[in-house]
């Protein structure tokens, strides 16, 4: 069973908060039903991307699951839910779900047993791959890079899929290219659970370094992030947000039928 989406406020978008082990029961169920469906993040990136591309919100507007992955998203989510969480007795970011909080525990998926892994580069992707062996004992893992990404390359991961036949795919592209392959490709692809990771596939690798947990709990991964790859997070940090805060100004003013567009 899925939940309902909810309202992420002053954001607004909708998202679907759930628990690692609701989302691997529900991740089994998506499998078991055997039609195409995917799971998605909604952090500060992946908003700014929806709320300025088209194609990007129609991929989260057809998604099965919309996780709480950014630690602002799931704060504005909790401020909103907080009598709810108060009755369940639990915290906010028990319903933070990054990539990395459940990849691990795919284990606990019933019935899974052929996944594809692709993104990323190959070295990088060989140990991804050898790493969901060992948390999934049982199952065939396969995977493909992703490194320079092209339409021909493209092509040769939609074949190669068609030929393995994967319940679960984890594409690991960052944003926006994932939500853009998705959007293209997806029907063309076998019937799967596609699951959107990002940067995922280097962690499950020990290539990127994680965070340590507690500073995923005070909303403070981004420094870490900062600290380690001020190039790539630089611009996320200190300009995406007040190109954000100016697309949320401007749709609180559009007439309320436009803003669904």
């Amino acid at each position: 069973m899925i939940p309902e989406r909810q309202r992420v406020p002053v954001l607004d978008v909708d998202a679907t908060p759930m628990r690692v082990d609701e989302l691997m029961q529900a991740m089994g169920g998506l499998i078991a039903a055997g039609t195409t469906a995917t799971v998605l993040g909604h952090n500060l990136h992946s908003i700014t991307l929806l709320h300025s591309r088209p194609d990007v919100r129609s991929v989260y507007d057809d998604s099965s699951i919309v996780l709480l992955d950014g630690a602002p998203v799931a704060m504005l989510w909790g401020l909103a839910h907080k009598h709810q969480l108060q009755a369940l007795g639990e915290g906010t970011m028990a319903y933070r779900l990054g990539s990395m909080d459940w990849i691990p525990e795919l284990g606990k998926v019933s019935g899974l047993k052929r996944v594809a892994v692709v993104g990323a580069g190959r070295v990088a992707n060989t140990k991804a791959v050898a790493r969901l062996r060992s948390i999934i004992p049982g199952a065939t893992v396969d995977g493909m890079p992703g490194e320079g990404w092209d339409s021909a390359l493209e092509d040769a991961v939609v074949n190669w899929l068609t030929d393995f036949r994967p319940q679960l795919v984890l594409l690991g592209l960052g944003m926006p290219l994932q939500e853009t392959v998705l959007h293209r490709a997806l029907p063309q692809l076998p019937s799967a659970l596609y699951c959107a990771v990002g940067g995922a596939i280097e962690q499950v690798a020990g290539i990127q370094r994680l965070a340590p947990r507690w500073l995923g709990r005070l909303g403070l991964e981004w420094a870490w992030r900062l600290v380690l790859h001020p190039g790539r997070v630089a611009y996320r940090v200190f300009v995406e947000p007040w190109k954000l805060a100016g697309l949320l100004i401007r749709r609180r003013f559009q007439p309320s039928k436009t803003k669904g567009k």
